[in-house]
């Protein structure tokens, strides 16, 4: 056992340093991020809406998809200051089984309806913050 330890001294000295520094990333990462303020919803790349975060609401999102019979591509539910999508009509369904967002930079995507839901919120002193 000493023999195998000594062979391969350098490879757990490499895989603890490496576990170290994720331990660490990861407490940092946790530690400092802040809640947002604003859902930020964007079609293509173009900002559709925003909505506050602190506002309990039903908003119902219309993607790249939506057609003048079915407008209503995606529901956005906003509860208890945390964002997600309840409803798709995309095939796999993604988007809605991610669960829920309320921290600064977290988003949630629908790739078919080109549709991104995304947390932004404000520092202290006024600039708003994006990942």
């Amino acid at each position: 056992m000493t023999e195998l330890i000594k062979k391969h001294k350098w490879d757990i000295i490499v895989i603890s340093a490496i576990l170290l520094v994720a331990v660490i990333s990861l407490t940092l990462v946790l530690a400092f991020r802040r809640e947002g303020s604003l859902v930020v919803v964007s079609v293509d790349g173009v900002t559709v809406g925003e909505y506050p975060l602190n506002v309990n609401a039903t908003y119902e999102l219309s993607g790249a998809t939506a057609t003048a019979e079915n407008p209503v591509t995606n529901v956005l539910v906003i509860e208890n200051g945390a964002a997600y999508l309840t409803e798709a009509n995309c095939p796999d369904k993604t988007c809605v089984t991610r669960g829920k967002i309320k921290y600064v930079g977290q988003s949630r995507t629908c790739l078919p309806n080109k549709l991104t839901v995304q947390i932004v919120g404000k520092d202290d002193s006024g600039f708003e913050l994006v990942s």
